[in-house]
């Protein structure tokens, strides 16, 4: 590889949010009458919020949920997760970001969430490494994780070639997004899921914490570029 972008997923990599969404969702769907384990949340992380929600209605009703359905429930898991306390920046995702910096690599967001609360705080906990131009969100794509469009755009965006780019990812179903769109793929498993949740995927290397990823990364580097 001539490694010259990496495209980085946001809730679990950036932020450790992921534990709100899984609590909101729970939650949320305990409302109104489903049941959503916040294990199994994660596993849906990167989905769209109607494909969450058809899943559990199919798996307990064995139908669709209806539009208004679709639209009460995800109304009341965002309300539940902006309630829930704001989610801190990952350890060690700061100083991944700065050694990319420094190397002259090229940063993309690549996140399913259109949670405004967390977008808006990119800026300021990591300032000036995602412009604009170079963020890919739910509301720039048509088809969300696991569908490799949302890493295809990516990787338009970074004005690179496949083998010039590596992803990171929590999530499985990023992963498999990511592999489908024909990319080195990093995991990071931040989350409660075994390793071989992400390893099956088709994950590349997996780490433990962006800070593992952080402390190794100019070793990854070299040997990616061997």
């Amino acid at each position: 590889m001539s490694l010259k972008a990496v495209l980085f997923d946001m809730d679990g990599v950036l932020f450790d949010s992921m534990k709100n969404h899984a609590k909101a969702w729970h939650e949320a769907m305990k409302i109104y009458g489903f049941d959503l384990p916040q294990p199994e949340a994660y596993l849906h992380e990167g989905r769209t919020g109607a494909g969450t929600i058809n899943i559990v209605s199919q798996r307990q009703r064995g139908y669709d949920a209806t539009e208004e359905e679709i639209q009460r429930i995800y109304k009341t898991k965002s309300d539940l997760f902006n309630s829930l306390p704001t989610a801190e920046p990952m350890p060690g995702a700061d100083t991944l970001l700065k050694q990319l910096e420094d190397n002259g690599i090229i940063r993309v967001l690549v996140t399913g969430s259109g949670q405004k609360t967390l977008l808006g705080r990119l800026n300021k906990h990591y300032p000036n490494a995602f412009t604009q131009e170079r963020m890919v969100t739910a509301f720039d794509v048509t088809y969300g994780k696991p569908n490799p469009e949302p890493y295809l755009m990516g990787l338009k965006k970074s004005g690179c070639q496949p083998n010039e780019v590596v992803v990171v990812e929590n999530a499985p179903l990023g992963v498999r997004a990511a592999v489908a769109a024909g990319l080195f793929t990093i995991a990071v498993n931040t989350g409660p899921l075994d390793d071989h949740y992400l390893l099956d995927e088709g994950a590349n290397i997996l780490f433990h914490s962006m800070q593992e990823l952080s402390d190794n990364w100019q070793k990854v580097q070299d040997e990616l570029q061997q």
